[in-house]
């Protein structure tokens, strides 16, 4: 993953080149020669901001039907209860 730096003008003057290079990392972009925004994908947003995917998405995964699971049945026992 590369990072790129682009000033602000860059950016506003060629947006798809700022696009194109967020494909491939962060772009950071400056104000005055300062960092001041940071230009990423989407995916990679969702990927850092720790986005939680429902359950439905999360078993619809490629490959999990190839996944065994082994789970012990789970022993319940009673116990007497004293009322006195």
């Amino acid at each position: 993953m590369s990072m790129t730096s682009l000033s602000s003008r860059e950016v506003n003057h060629d947006v798809s080149k700022a696009k194109k290079a967020a494909q491939n990392g962060p772009v950071i972009i400056t104000d005055r020669g300062k960092p001041s925004h940071v230009l990423m994908t989407y995916s990679e947003f969702e990927r850092l901001s720790g986005k939680r995917r429902n359950l439905v998405d999360a078993l619809a995964m490629p490959g999990l039907s190839t996944i065994e699971v082994d789970t012990p049945r789970a022993k319940i026992a009673t116990r007497e209860v004293d009322l006195s």
